[in-house]
This record gives structure tokens, C-alpha cells and sequence, in this order.
């Protein structure tokens, strides 16, 4: 059977193989002192509080499973534009909002619609790496800009302008960041959207972990700059509904159309019973419990890091939201006597029963002095994984 090219393109997902390694050697490990811990997936440990749960099984309950706009519920948009409003004093009107079948729709989605064949995106290495596959299945080329720990591993408007070439059609940010957990700063955004437009260009911003922000100096949408940014958003993070597959994107008057007519081809719809339960995310109630585990995941941040540094896993940029630490294991590999993060990260799987995700995913600017961990997990989970390190490494 013969394969397109294009499919052919699109590199495996490296964090994918190695928890299925993790999973594999679990099942030998589960009932023995040392059960496999998982800091190895970017997937919030919580869940769809009570009030989502059972404005889902209402949905089924009242038969509410049947299609509906491409463009998502209207009540869940208008409920999107209030959040904004609300979080930050932003005014995104319903009408630019697009409920898609998760952030990945989203970004398929803008991708068809504004990469021709050939066209190059320019993304900051490291950077998650299915976003480029995104811009490869489109027809494009994902140009990976090495970011380094002082620029926050995050793209300048100096950069932008240096790697614009001719066939540049944009930027694909992601603020904050998958894996390094850094924000770009305002100003800086501002700067680099001025020179995109000045060059007739897109900028995309992934802001899946915007609602995770930790420091008033970086949690702020991108969408107050222009109108013309293009903002893609999940309710898979902040909002702890992974599986359930929606999330949404906010584009400019003109794009909507054509965003909708790809979304009926592509996708019909998002999940009906998804984006019933999804309105119950912006309850009072629901959104204090959401703040309550804000602050769970920034203090598991403030422990688990300082402990890392400890036992010589230097994290260079302190994240400033998400649940990632992107550690440099040089030191640790060559004290475990293994050559890089790939190496690294099976040592430490089997020798310490801990899934971490190597480098190699993020980008080809040195991966292999990096790890990512994924302070997504329990505060005990991650207490006894820093114990577990601290024999390993010690």
C-alpha cells in the first residue's frame, strides 16, 4: 500500500512512545514497592467538576446529542465572550468565536485556512511538536527559530524579522508554552504582531494554558492587541475536560466565514454533549473551584522545581504557567553515565519506575539536554518522586 508523502512527513509523537513504554513496564511495576509515577503527560490530574459532570448527563438525559452550528452553541459562545470580559478585560465578541473539536481542531482549522503549499510558519525551538505537524499537513513548512533561556524560550519581534523570508506567512506562538511553561512578555507580543502585520502576515497564538497563568506580568490574552490576532484556546487545561474534545478560537470578522464552511466539511460539529456541559465551566462555582486548583498547580510548581534544582536538574526560565519544568539533565545523565535526555529518561523510567519526557519531541536546538516533566500529578506523587530521584541521583 502506497502512502502520500504528507503522511509520511509527520514525525511520530515521541511523548506518545514513550508512555506506552511507561504504561507497559506499570502493568510489571503495580503491585510492587515502586508503582510507576507519570510525569510524563501534559493532562491536568482533575477532572470536569460537578456542575460540568451533570450538565453533561443532562444533555443526554433531555436528548440534547443532536448537530449543531459548525460554529458551536451560540449560549457557549456568548458564555466565552463573558469569560474574556470577565478574566481579563478583554471584549472578544461571540460572533469572532469558533467552538472547535479541541484546540487540535482549532489549529487544523486556521491552518487550512491561511497556509498555501510552501508557505513557512515560524515557531520558537522548543515548541510543541504537534503544532508543527499542523502547518506540515496544511502544505506548509513549520521554520523552527532556536529560542534561547534568555529570551525565555520565546520568539522577539528581532528574531521574526530576521528569519522573515519570501515565502514566510507567519508566526505560530504559544503563550504559555509546551514544554518550558514561559510566557512572552506583552510588549514583547505587541512588537512582534507590528511586525508581522507590516509584513502581511498571520499571527497564531496558542493560549490553551493562558487560564494557568501564575505571574500578573505574563496572564494576559493576546487578544487584547489586535483584532487580527488569531487565538486558539482549549477546555482541555484550566478547564480539566481533556477528553472531551472542544475547545475554541477566536479570528477576525472576515475569517469566520471561511472557517465555518471548513468546519461543516471537516467536522460538522463539536461534540453537542461536550459543548452543553462546557456552559456550566463559567458558573460561579464552577470557576472558584477552578481558581482552587490555579493555586494547587502553581504551589506543586513552587515545590517541585526548587526540589529538581536541588538534585542538579536545572530548570533555566522559571515557568510562569502551565504544569511543565523543562530541566537541563546534562549533569544528571552524565552522573547516571547515560549520553543524553532520550537515555536519560529510560534510566530513570526503569530504575526509578518515573515517566519523563525527553527533548527529542520539542525541536532539533539541542534536545538532548533536556527533559520535561509534567508537575500535572498530586503533591504526594511528586514528593515521592523527587525522593525517588534524589537515591537515584544521589
Amino acid at each position: 500500500m502506497k502512502f502520500s508523502s504528507r503522511a509520511e512527513r509527520i514525525e511520530p509523537f515521541y511523548v506518545m512512545e514513550i508512555a506506552k513504554a511507561a504504561q507497559a513496564l506499570a502493568r510489571d511495576v503495580a503491585h510492587g514497592p515502586e508503582p510507576m509515577i507519570f510525569l510524563n503527560i501534559g493532562e491536568p490530574d482533575f477532572t470536569a467538576p460537578p456542575l460540568v459532570q451533570e450538565a453533561a448527563a443532562r444533555a443526554v438525559r433531555d436528548g440534547a446529542t443532536q448537530y449543531t452550528n459548525a460554529l458551536g452553541l451560540d449560549a457557549l459562545r456568548e458564555r466565552i465572550s463573558g469569560w474574556y470580559a470577565q478574566r481579563f478585560g478583554a471584549q472578544v465578541p461571540a460572533r469572532r468565536i469558533v467552538v472547535t473539536a479541541g484546540a487540535s481542531g482549532a489549529l487544523q482549522l486556521a491552518c487550512l485556512a491561511l497556509i498555501e503549499a510552501g508557505d513557512e510558519i515560524l515557531m520558537p525551538d522548543p515548541s510543541y511538536p504537534c503544532n508543527r505537524h499542523f502547518v506540515s499537513a496544511a502544505e506548509g513548512r513549520a521554520v523552527l527559530v532556536p529560542a534561547t533561556a534568555e529570551e525565555r524560550y520565546q520568539l522577539s519581534a528581532d528574531k521574526v524579522a530576521a528569519h522573515w523570508g519570501p515565502r514566510t506567512r507567519g508566526v505560530l506562538l504559544a503563550s504559555p508554552s509546551n514544554p518550558t511553561g514561559t510566557s512572552i512578555a506583552p510588549d514583547e507580543l505587541r512588537r512582534i504582531h507590528a511586525v508581522v502585520q507590516s509584513r502581511g502576515g498571520a499571527t497564531l497564538i496558542d493560549e490553551i494554558y493562558l487560564g494557568l497563568s501564575h505571574e500578573d506580568a505574563f496572564g494576559q490574552t493576546a487578544l487584547a492587541i489586535d483584532e487580527n490576532v488569531i487565538s486558539i484556546n482549549s477546555f482541555s487545561k484550566y478547564f480539566n475536560m481533556t477528553g472531551w474534545r472542544l475547545g475554541w478560537m477566536v479570528v477576525p470578522d472576515a475569517m469566520v466565514p471561511v472557517v465555518e464552511r471548513l468546519a461543516q466539511n471537516l467536522f460538522i460539529c463539536p461534540s453537542t454533549v461536550a459543548q452543553h456541559a462546557a456552559l456550566a465551566c463559567f458558573e460561579a462555582e464552577s470557576i472558584a473551584e477552578y481558581e482552587r486548583r490555579r493555586a494547587e498547580f502553581k504551589a506543586r510548581r513552587d515545590y517541585f522545581i526548587p526540589a529538581l534544582e536541588s538534585l542538579g536538574l536545572q530548570v533555566p526560565v522559571r515557568p510562569d504557567g502551565a504544569f511543565y519544568a523543562w530541566a537541563d539533565c546534562t549533569a544528571a545523565a552524565q552522573r547516571l553515565g547515560v549520553g543524553g535526555s532520550w537515555d536519560f529518561a529510560y534510566e530513570v523510567m526503569h530504575r526509578a519506575h518515573l515517566a519523563i519526557t525527553p527533548g527529542r519531541d520539542f525541536g532539533s536546538h539541542a534536545p538532548e539536554n533536556f527533559v520535561r516533566f509534567s508537575t500535572a500529578n498530586s503533591m504526594p506523587q511528586l514528593r515521592e518522586a523527587v525522593a525517588r530521584l534524589s537515591r537515584l541521583l544521589g
